[in-house]
């Protein structure tokens, strides 16, 4: 009996090729977008589930309080790991790990900047890491070890040995490699191409070892099977408060690894969600896209209601049951799933590489993975079931008396039901159009916010010990080429800020007063160089005098209640400083956020970026070239690595340019697959009105008067889905824009504007179909009576 089904069905979608080749082509699309969305969600879930212990990690995490707000962040005093390995219950492993710094690595002629941790004893006793050469217990025995990723040892080393050679550190420290290891997979939350021992011995280390007020460190715990984190949290949050019981921490957290990918955001010391979601958005889409495909299905499948009702009434008279008919239209929806999902592979393969560009992943088809394929039968079950459930019952409804007697008008009783499904199609096609414009705007204007600097012909490299000795004369160097403008250096880049604290004391200081300030270490010419504005008061001049002297931005002049903030003299971590001049606010870190109150002082040395402008007009390739040998000069044991610092801060709009071009891409595919059913529905319209045209036509209409006729059905469902879908999206958008602190207004226009749209294009649809009717000689159309 199945095979007997299985022919039927093989049988019919060759019978009716048009029909057969268009619902595999908006199941194709469908399917193909839904894999590939698939594929990317599975990657998101699967984050950090490589670790042997992945249920037993925590992050640890401090809230700190203050007037403005609760802020969560996991910079953890490095004595901690130490106090909570004395044994404390629940609490198998610890592990700490700086953070993720860029160092230069040398080996014979190579020179390479690569990322790594210095991290505790028992980092590889939490992680479960692949090894090649090497193994877990003795590979960070001791300080002067480091273990490679495979890619960076290959990059040194080729395919010769590379445990027990010699790399270099930032021409300062020796360290023999020890162990090489897998790469981190892309689906790891830490990514790293080395990692060493930290230095206890040396005078940074015994220092960090006993300094429970600076927190800059990440601590891991790694619990017992089945143990309560509670202990672990009371266990923390009483080391802490006996140490350092004045610290702003409002309480100490342990976070699962399990959440760390996808629920990150924090605020107000709560989580917010995070990643999940885009997780839940694409998710969304791809089962919109999904079954946008499978309305096109009912509706090609109706259309054709009028020659399929003889074969039912045949069928029927035979002796076939209600029952045997639904299976038989089953079947057919469920065998061209099948088909879509062959040809859906294909494409997916073809189309991985360039996806994988788009969302900056590796993804990977995995055909021997029975994930993989639970997800693929699941979209054919759900295609199929979904798409032909209607179409089944309600042909296998039709009364064979009717049919056969020619009184049966096949369609009537699924207008209603059609016309519904074309305005959601409508609906949801007006709402992913106008959701892409609003988040493309969004994007620019988020983009186009004033920096407070000059990002244009902006250049910073990276610092190291040697160019901070050599530093006078590399500037007098740089600037004599006459393609640098002005040069200066800070302790993070423009695009970054490296450290945070407290607010400062001064004279008069509001009780009620409390807040997060910004840090920045600068040389002279840092405003000139990057072209803030300075708004009252002076710049640095180099003299010894500028080593108590403060600038402050107008964030921390508002933060502080300072109505003439000139000469006023301040109390920051020890030291007593003087503001000397006010700068305009500058955007550094996070673009969607307010400008943090910013402290700038005077300490050349502790420079970590050069940063240089070029003189307008100068070619930037003609100014790197000549500026790499001078570099080479000052700095031969390093690399010329340098950024380009409006490329830099442009990646700040990754997720949301992600978020962008996926919905971009998706809302065309809905578009265009809804355009199919609309050409369905078309074609149903103009079957079932056929001898009408004909008649029409020999009493003198025109072309355009019968495509008018056809089409205010048509514009009619437009309306209504406009009518629908402005409400819908504004809320919807509304909602996604109030995340922003700085956002922009929906304007009414961008709605007039989709609307215009989807009217042309239901008119081309709409006219394409009836076209070729309003032309056909009525001859043949009148015959059919």
């Amino acid at each position: 009996m199945l095979i007997n089904y299985f022919k039927t069905a093989w049988r019919g979608l060759f019978r009716h090729k048009g029909f057969t080749v268009t619902n595999l082509l908006g199941l194709t699309v469908s399917m193909t977008g839904s894999i590939l969305i698939f594929l990317w969600v599975q990657d998101e879930l699967s984050f950090d589930r490589f670790h042997r212990h992945y249920q037993n990690i925590y992050q640890v995490f401090v809230n700190r309080g203050f007037k403005d707000g609760v802020y969560t962040d996991g910079a953890i005093p490095f004595p901690l790991v130490k106090a909570l390995e004395k044994g404390y219950p629940g609490i198998e492993h610890v592990a700490e790990t700086s953070g993720d710094d860029n160092h230069v690595l040398a080996y014979g002629d190579t020179k390479l900047t690569r990322k790594g941790y210095s991290v505790s004893e028992q980092f590889f006793d939490v992680f479960s890491w692949t090894f090649i050469k090497g193994n877990a217990a003795t590979a960070i025995a001791d300080p002067a070890s480091i273990v490679l990723t495979e890619s960076a040892a290959k990059a040194f080393f080729g395919g010769a040995e590379a445990v027990g050679k010699i790399v270099r550190m930032d021409n300062m420290d020796n360290f023999r490699v020890s162990a090489v290891i897998k790469d981190p997979p892309g689906n790891s939350s830490l990514q790293f191409d080395f990692v060493r021992l930290f230095n206890y011995s040396d005078a940074n280390g015994k220092k960090a070892m006993n300094d429970w007020n600076s927190a800059s460190w990440n601590v891991f715990v790694q619990t017992k099977p089945g143990a309560a984190t509670a202990p672990v949290t009371k266990a923390i949050n009483d080391i802490m408060h006996f140490h350092d019981p004045g610290n702003s921490g409002l309480g100490y957290f342990v976070y699962p690894m399990s959440r760390w990918r996808l629920y990150g955001d924090f605020k107000d010391g709560k989580n917010a969600g995070g990643l999940i979601e885009y997780v839940r958005l694409f998710s969304t889409i791809a089962i919109i896209i999904l079954l946008i495909a499978c309305i096109n299905f009912m509706n090609l499948s109706t259309a054709r209601s009028e020659k399929r009702a003889k074969e039912v009434g045949v069928r029927k008279t035979l002796g076939s049951g209600k029952g045997h008919l639904v299976r038989q239209f089953l079947l057919e929806s469920m065998l061209l799933a099948a088909m879509a999902l062959g040809f859906a592979l294909v494409l997916v393969f073809l189309l991985l590489p360039a996806f994988n560009t788009l969302v900056a992943k590796q993804l990977v088809l995995r055909p021997g993975d029975p994930v993989f394929w639970g997800g693929m039968v699941f979209i054919v079950l759900f295609t199929g079931l979904v798409a032909g459930s209607y179409p089944a019952f309600y042909l296998s409804s039709f009364n064979p008396v009717k049919v056969l007697k020619g009184t049966f008008l096949a369609g009537r009783k699924a207008i209603l039901p059609r016309r519904v499904l074309v305005v959601t199609q409508f609906v949801v096609s007006i709402l992913l159009m106008s959701a892409t414009i609003i988040v493309y705007r969004q994007l620019q204007y988020i983009k186009n916010r004033d920096l407070g600097y000059d990002p244009n012909d902006l250049i910073t490299v990276t610092a190291s010990a040697e160019l901070n000795k050599n530093f006078v004369r590399l500037k007098q160097d740089l600037l004599s080429t006459r393609m640098v403008e002005a040069m200066t250096r800070s302790y993070s880049p423009i695009t970054d800020i490296y450290w945070r604290a407290g607010p400062p004391d001064w004279e008069g200081k509001p009780a009620d007063v409390s807040f997060i300030v910004a840090g920045m270490t600068t040389d002279v010419d840092f405003i000139r160089t990057t072209g803030m504005k300075l708004l009252a008061g002076r710049d640095f001049s180099g003299t010894p005098a500028d080593s108590t002297a403060m600038l402050v931005n107008k964030a921390a002049v508002e933060a502080m209640r300072l109505p003439d903030p000139l000469g006023k003299k301040m109390r920051f971590q020890g030291n007593v400083y003087t503001i000397i001049g006010v700068t305009g606010n500058m955007v550094m870190a996070d673009p969607y956020k307010p400008v943090e109150p910013l402290l700038i002082r005077y300490i050349p040395d502790a420079s970590g970026a050069v940063s240089l402008r070029l003189k307008k007009g100068v070619a930037p390739k003609q100014a790197l070239a000549a500026m790499e040998p001078i570099f080479r000069r000052y700095n031969p044991e390093f690399p010329f690595d340098y950024q380009f610092v409006d490329q830099e801060f442009q990646k700040k709009f990754k997720a949301e340019e992600l978020i962008s071009q996926v919905t971009d891409l998706f809302a065309g595919l809905a578009i265009f697959i809804c355009c199919l059913g609309l050409a369905g529905l078309a074609s149903f319209t103009i079957e079932r009105r056929t001898r009408e045209i004909g008649i029409r036509k020999v009493l003198g209409a025109t072309v355009g008067q019968l495509l008018g006729l056809i089409s205010v059905e048509f514009l009619r469902l437009v309306g209504i889905a406009f009518v629908i879908a402005v409400p819908v999206t504004w809320w919807v958008m509304s909602g996604w824009l109030e995340k922003y602190v700085f956002h922009i207004s929906i304007s009414p226009w961008l709605f007039v504007g989709v609307g215009a749209l989807i009217l042309a294009l239901t008119l081309v649809v709409v006219g394409v179909n009836t076209a070729g009717a309003a032309l056909r000689n009525p001859v043949k159309s009148l015959r059919r009576e």
